[in-house]
């Protein structure tokens, strides 16, 4: 029969291994709940899932002779006092053309005040096609009191959207940008909401 000491040494690295497994099985839950928001947004921005668009450095080098009608929407959070619209309502682009649109912004406060814009496209199943090559949305903007600015977006649709039956059907893409209050609640809950969608 083992004696006293040793029982107590056993049960105490007994009880060491299952605190460390528990740390363990802490530890890695706490890296996948981190690390769940930058993998789900690598997985959006690939696969265009929930109307992400991609983002590119370089234009196509094919122009296809399918037009495509590219409709702007701009919304803003109540909470944020600005004005913002798009320039133009809409434009007709070519598969692979460069395309341009601008939207205005105007700050209707006395203070400076910071916004980060949210955005996607409709149909969603489109956003894996339509390339940002220059947003305003890629970085905050902060507009001065009384501050009007035109903020452009330079994009072009993937030529290899032709290759895809899928998308046979889409003649038009709408692009909407949503603005928010940086840092606020708001924001935070509104992205929150597109990843739980």
């Amino acid at each position: 029969m083992p004696s006293q000491p040793d029982l107590h040494t056993a049960m105490a690295r007994k009880n060491a291994r299952l605190g460390l497994t528990i740390l363990g099985v802490v530890l890695g839950m706490a890296g996948l709940a981190y690390a769940s928001v930058p993998l789900y947004d690598m997985f959006c921005r690939v696969t265009g899932f929930g109307g992400t668009t991609q983002t590119s450095d370089i234009w196509p080098e094919q122009i296809i002779d399918r037009s495509l009608t590219i409709n702007f929407n701009a919304d803003i959070s109540p909470n944020l006092p600005w004005d913002f619209s798009p320039e133009q309502r809409s434009i007709d682009v070519k598969l692979g053309q460069k395309g341009l649109a601008a939207f205005h912004a105007k700050n209707k406060a006395a203070t400076p005040i910071a916004g980060s814009a949210l955005y996607n496209v409709t149909p969603l199943k489109a956003g894996k096609y339509f390339h940002k090559v220059q947003c305003f949305c890629f970085d905050e903007q902060i507009l001065q009191p009384g501050e009007n600015v035109s903020m452009p977006v330079l994009f072009y649709v993937d030529p290899k959207m032709n290759d895809d039956p899928n998308m046979d059907d889409v003649q038009t893409i709408t692009l909407s940008y949503t603005f928010f209050t940086s840092e606020s609640e708001e924001l935070e809950q509104a992205i929150e909401d597109f990843y739980n969608q």
